[in-house]
């Protein structure tokens, strides 16, 4: 008898509209640039739509760029960084939102 696996189990369906952060997340996505291929797998699978390419002119090399986050729409609910690791390329990394704001001197709402 063959073992039958879900490897899509754990992502969500696709929203039908986005949503809004609606209070301070306790983590947030980022994405490491340099592991990004650039796919954006996770982009329709973001229920507040804050997922987005980089700007072609940041880079000279790659000729797909890679996704970034606006920090700020991001809610914490993992699921990008859960469609990554399932489906694609295990880019995107949440960090407890204390310890990002500390990194990157920015403050999370």
């Amino acid at each position: 008898m063959a073992r039958i696996y879900n490897h899509l189990k754990g992502i969500p369906e696709l929203p039908d509209t986005p949503n809004i952060k609606k209070k301070r997340p306790k983590m947030i996505a980022v994405v490491d640039e340099d592991n990004c291929t650039g796919c954006q797998a996770c982009v329709p699978f973001c229920p507040v739509d804050c997922i987005e390419s980089v700007a072609k002119d940041k880079y000279d090399f790659p000729a797909i760029p890679p996704v970034q986050v606006r920090f700020d729409e991001c809610t914490g609910c993992q699921v990008c960084a859960r469609v990554c690791t399932k489906m694609t390329w295990d880019a995107i990394r949440m960090l407890n939102t204390d310890i990002f704001e500390a990194n990157y001197d920015l403050t999370i709402s």
